[in-house]
């Protein structure tokens, strides 16, 4: 159950960045209040997900699956290229999650 908090929170606030960037700097309406609604969700729900993970632990997949999602959804839907060395980047965070998911103590199983 830990971890589906934790994925909701990582959904939320990928709803959110995403809204960020379709609300062009807060003059469209429904985007900046999609990017209210979605961040209060997102960090009601990492609260929630801290009763059970370290918070380094848990800000860490928080933090690194939004990075990876929104670098796609930035790709696929606004156009935006990224060069090898993000790509790199970003297959070392998941790379990293994917360590503290399998290996460490620390993170719920």
């Amino acid at each position: 159950m830990p971890y589906v908090f934790l994925a909701f929170a990582v959904l939320a606030e990928t709803i959110g960045t995403t809204a960020l960037q379709a609300s062009q700097q807060f003059t469209r309406v429904v985007p900046t209040a999609i990017t209210i609604v979605a961040y209060a969700a997102a960090f009601y729900l990492l609260g929630i997900a801290l009763k059970y993970f370290p918070v380094g632990i848990a800000y860490a997949i928080w933090s690194g699956l939004g990075i990876v999602f929104i670098a796609v959804i930035g790709l696929a839907v606004f156009g935006q290229k990224l060069d090898l060395p993000a790509i790199l980047g970003m297959g070392m965070i998941l790379a990293g999650i994917l360590v503290i998911h399998l290996f460490s103590n620390t993170s719920p199983h």
